[in-house]
This record gives structure tokens, C-alpha cells and sequence, in this order.
């Protein structure tokens, strides 16, 4: 199946993992009925390279929290059991104290209103405020989530972050062969950045949201005129 595939609202998606013996899982704008798996808004059918993992992408503008999406948020207020988290959705994000890499009753982080942190949804549904972990429930490690020190925050399409997380998108390493930076990729529209310098955060900031509609040649370009 091509990722131009068009569907409407109402449409049946066809949905097929690349191995049978795989479990498909269903992104953003994708239902699953009765019927089998329909549309549920307007854009192109997309999947990872794998085949196991199907979504629809449009031109939305505010972001539906989807299980587990990785969201970038900032902490807007806090109780003994929860922290909660602006995620740029409808609702914010809940995000249980121990909901962290060796997080326990007696050794808990300790947050102040404001902090940035990266982790995964692990509960989104319509009818209730959505909850994040910053830590791989599975491996019990933090594998990247947790809180972001330092660096800069900037906003984005929601379309630039699914494209961002993609291998074959080529401003991220090419910014990577110029200086060394960590980036955090939010699929709620927001991008952590840090480099060593403030300077070169700001440089590497603009490179990314630039890059949206450019080709590789023109990234090329791009990173070479930043670093002449």
C-alpha cells in the first residue's frame, strides 16, 4: 500500500502488517469497527518502514493525544501523587510522581512547576484526561524520557514531528555531522533541542523548523550556509 493512499472520514482504511505474524497498531485518525479499521479524519494513510504501525496525516492543528505517542510538555502544576503536564492538547497530561526511571515513595524527583519533561502516553481517551510515563514501563529504564534540562523548546507542525522521527529525514543528522546536539521529537508539535552553545541551539532550531518543505539538496545547503 502506498503512504499517498487518500481516505475521507467513513472510510475503510486498508490496513495490512508487512509480516502476518505481527501486531498492528493504529495511530492517529484510524478506528478500529466492527467492519475492520476505518478513517476517522481526512489525510494520507502513512506506516513505518516495518509495516506494523499505521496513521493518517493531515493538516491538523491541534494535537489529539494518541497511546503511546512521545509528547514533550512542560509542568503547569503539581499534587502529592501528580504532576500535570501541558502537553498542547485539550486537556493536559496527568503524570504519576513514580512514573519515573527508580522512581519510589521514599526516592521521587522532585519538580517545580515549569520543568520540561519527555515521555510517552500511556492513556488517551476522549473522555478523560490523558497520562504519560517518562520511563520504558517494559525495560524499567529511562530510554531518553524523563526530565529536559537546559536547551531550548520551539513549537512546529504537528506534520514536521511525524516527519522528524522518520530515519530517512535528513536535517537531523546533517546538523548531527556539524556539532554534537540531543533533540527531543514530540508528536504533540513540540521539539526539545540542546547543543553546548546558545548560539548553535538557535542556529540548529531554525535549520529544523526551516527544513519542513525542503528537498535534501536544499538541507544541504541549508546547514552549509549556517556553518560557513
Amino acid at each position: 500500500m502506498s503512504p499517498a493512499t487518500i481516505v475521507l472520514p467513513g472510510d475503510s482504511a486498508p490496513v495490512t502488517a508487512t509480516d502476518p505474524k505481527q501486531v498492528v497498531r493504529l495511530g492517529p485518525g484510524l478506528l478500529q469497527t466492527e467492519a475492520g479499521i476505518q478513517a476517522v479524519q481526512a489525510g494520507y494513510l502513512a506506516n513505518n518502514s516495518s509495516g506494523n504501525s499505521w496513521w493518517i496525516t493531515g493538516s491538523k492543528k491541534r494535537y489529539v493525544p494518541a497511546t503511546g505517542e512521545p509528547v514533550v510538555g512542560t509542568i503547569i502544576a503539581r499534587s502529592a501523587e501528580y504532576y500535570k503536564v501541558d502537553i498542547g492538547s485539550a486537556y493536559s497530561a496527568l503524570l504519576p510522581i513514580l512514573a519515573f526511571e527508580g522512581a519510589t515513595k521514599r526516592n521521587r524527583p522532585n519538580l517545580a512547576v515549569g520543568t520540561v519533561v519527555y515521555g510517552r502516553l500511556t492513556i488517551a481517551n476522549k473522555d478523560m484526561e490523558p497520562e504519560m510515563e517518562c520511563y520504558n514501563s517494559n525495560s524499567g529504564k529511562a530510554d531518553g524520557y524523563g526530565e529536559l534540562k537546559e536547551g531550548l523548546v520551539v513549537n512546529c507542525s504537528l506534520q514536521l514531528c511525524q516527519r522528524l522521527l522518520n530515519p530517512n529525514t535528513p536535517i537531523l543528522s546533517l546538523l548531527g555531522s556539524k556539532m554534537p546536539l540531543d533533540v527531543a521529537i514530540g508528536l504533540n508539535g513540540r521539539i526539545w533541542v540542546f547543543t553546548k552553545e546558545p548560539r548553535l541551539t538557535i542556529f540548529a532550531c531554525n535549520a529544523i523548523i526551516n527544513s519542513e518543505f525542503m528537498s535534501q539538496a536544499q538541507c544541504q545547503n541549508l546547514v552549509h550556509e549556517l556553518f560557513v
